[in-house]
């Protein structure tokens, strides 16, 4: 039987095998390769999970029959793990998937 101990990763930002106990303490994400991705909105700032973005354009939604205005504010955003798509909730729409380069961070 193994143990959290006993199991190594290799952790690409070092270039070393480390042991799963140690990677998890120093926070790094062995699922996603040991890299965190960086979501950046239309200026450059950092997004996060939870945070509202205000839309910069007018977006045509496939699927929806509907247009989202300049301006919309959508809140609580999720980011994907893809640098340039976030997921997010509307009224009427499921499943929405914005580009990050068509918001801003309000």
């Amino acid at each position: 039987m193994t143990t959290p101990e006993d199991e190594f990763v290799y952790d690409e930002a070092t270039g070393e095998w480390v042991s799963a106990a140690e990677l998890a303490a120093r926070g790094a994400p062995a699922a996603a390769g040991g890299e965190v991705v960086e979501v950046r909105d239309s200026v450059g700032n950092l997004l996060a999970d939870g945070d509202s973005v205000t839309l910069i354009k007018d977006l045509k939604v496939k699927g929806a029959g509907q247009t989202l205005k300049r301006g919309t504010v959508i809140r609580s955003i999720s980011l994907t793990g893809d640098a340039q798509e976030i997921d997010c909730r509307f009224e009427g729409i499921k499943g929405l998937v914005l580009r990050a380069e068509f918001v801003r961070k309000t």
